[in-house]
This record gives structure tokens, sequence and C-alpha cells, in this order.
């Protein structure tokens, strides 16, 4: 699996509620089903106000994002239980978000559904970062590098999380891993 990643942040606050990852009135979209699927990912982030976040995270008319890596603050994912929500973000190619904290259901959604990989900073890093500085991230080192000033930062290792992630969600690493036939 991929484990170092490097481009353009999106960087958000803090209490990213899943009501502005994915507004309600998209979650009749179905993951399951390809087409829609596409679609779930180009209305990820679209809650988000236009007056604090101009650059929209998918542009207008597209499916995908240029971020894969999204950054925030505290309380990342708040709000509902939504699974829409880290398949939002997954659809429209986040494959990282960085966030001081998250809400405890979000975390498991990412991990659960295998879409991204949710990463808890040590570091504020939605104040030191803004959106389109490049950054890599290490996911074997725990580490954030801000390309321009070469800056090292550190996030808490993924530990059993990552297995999970990088199997694609917990029914494929239980497929994987012999613990489900199905």
């Amino acid at each position: 699996m991929q484990s170092v990643f490097t481009g353009p942040v999106y960087v958000v606050q803090d209490n990213i509620d899943t009501d502005q990852i994915i507004p309600a009135q998209y979650l009749n979209l179905v993951p399951t089903i390809a087409e829609e699927y596409e679609k779930l990912g180009s209305y990820a982030l679209c809650g988000l106000p236009e007056s604090l976040y101009p650059e929209r995270y998918v542009k207008e008319g597209r499916l995908d994002s240029e971020y894969a890596i999204v950054v925030g603050g505290r309380n990342f994912g708040c709000g509902s239980s939504r699974e829409h929500a880290p398949i939002a973000l997954g659809s429209a190619g986040c494959k990282i978000v960085l966030a001081e904290s998250f809400a405890r259901i979000f975390f498991r959604n990412s991990v659960a559904t295998g879409e991204l990989y949710p990463c808890e900073c040590l570091d504020r890093l939605c104040v030191k970062l803004r959106t389109g500085d490049i950054i890599t991230v290490d996911l074997d080192a725990a580490t954030v590098t801000a390309q321009k000033s070469g800056t090292i930062f550190r996030f808490k290792p993924l530990g059993d999380v990552r297995p999970v992630v990088d199997a694609g969600g917990l029914f494929n690493y239980a497929r994987s891993t012999g613990m489900s036939s199905r």
C-alpha cells in the first residue's frame, strides 16, 4: 500500500460537521452504485460557508478535487453519524484528513469504510498551513513535511487502524485476514 502522499492541502478550521462535509439533501445517493458514488464526491465539503471558504474543495462541474489531503482543526466530522461523510471525501479523491482531533464516529466511519486515513496531528496545522500549500505525509514515519519551509510536524501513528484502511475497510480486512469468509 502507498505510505507517502504529496500534494496540495485544503485547509478548514474547527468543528467541521457532517452537514458541511456532505449536506443532507445528497444522502439519497447510494455509495454502492458506481455512478452515485462518483456523484457523491462532487458534493464533498459543499456545505462549507462560501464566505469563509471561497475556494471550493470540488470545483463547479467537476467530480473530483485537486486536494487529496484535507487539513482540519479540532472536532473534525462532528454532527451526525452518517458514513456518507468519509465516503464523499474519498469519492472526491481525498486520501488523508489531518486534524487536531476527530469526532469519534467520523474517525470510525473513515476506518470502517476504508475511504481515507484519519490522522490526528500533534500541532495545530490548520493555522500553520494554507489551502494550496504542498505537503508530504509519510504514514510510516507519522510525519508531515511542509515543502516550502521544510518544517516537519508529527501525528499520532495509526497503529491497528492502518491495516484496516490499507485493506479498503473493515469487511475487506476481515476477508483478507480470514476473520470472515464472505
